[in-house]
């Protein structure tokens, strides 16, 4: 059976990720589909998961000091969920250099955001096991850093468009203008690239997603985050 080789030359990823693993081993793991070998990474990607999800809660708890549980439980899931995931996944680039065996790869595994969703749980994983707890809480720290501060912009269980759009309409101004900038890729695996502008603040963001909506609410996402750089709170 044929399979896809994960690239000899893992470095560009490792600049990317900010650590130089002391066990490149991990790092092959992590990127390894259960489709490809039997050393494969989903323990490493329930590792991950675990790591994130603590992670992401001490970040919110310490940055925002006086949100309720409620509204940091909403914050956390709409941060830990598999379209986040994705998005962070993807700039990191993870679908060039993931091991897929020949039917994920003929199927488009490489670009499915729950393959990409665990294989960056499993790259967590993997910083934990070769560097400590620091190490992987402030890789998820600058990873999420946009989203983060974003988040506190956003009212919680309020996705990140309805939250631009009720907080320009709030200041009496236009709503923001959306456009589709590229659509690619097989028709059942599209990816879409939209560009979002707050022309009154000058703000000009793009998102991409596997569909319209998603790619949306990511560039809304962004758009929210540089409102807040801006000083322009709700």
């Amino acid at each position: 059976m044929s399979k896809r080789a994960v690239t000899s030359d893992l470095a560009p990823l490792r600049r990317r990720l900010g650590h130089d693993f002391a066990d490149p081993a991990l790092l092959e793991r992590a990127l390894t589909h259960r489709s490809y070998a039997s050393g494969h990474n989903e323990r490493l990607e329930f590792l991950g998961d675990s790591l994130l999800g603590c992670v992401i809660a001490i970040l919110l708890y310490e940055r925002y000091p006086d949100m309720p549980e409620g509204d940091l439980s909403r914050l956390r899931a709409t941060l830990v969920n598999q379209a986040s995931l994705f998005e962070v996944a993807q700039s990191l680039e993870l679908g060039e250099v993931l091991r897929l065996g020949e039917g994920e790869l003929k199927s488009g595994g490489f670009r499915r955001p729950s393959i990409l969703a665990d294989a960056f749980e499993a790259i967590l994983g993997a910083v934990y096991l070769d560097a400590g707890f620091a190490a992987v809480r402030s890789l998820i720290e600058r990873l999420f850093a946009p989203r983060l501060e974003s988040a506190g912009t956003s009212p919680p269980g309020k996705d990140p468009k309805t939250a631009l759009q009720e907080m320009l309409q709030g200041r009496r101004l236009p709503l923001p203008r959306y456009t589709v900038l590229l659509v690619g890729g097989e028709a059942h695996q599209q990816t879409f690239r939209v560009e979002c502008r707050v022309d009154e603040f000058a703000i000009v963001q793009t998102g991409e997603g596997t569909s319209r909506r998603a790619a949306e609410q990511q560039a809304a996402r962004a758009a929210l985050a540089a409102l807040e750089a801006k000083g322009a709170r709700p």
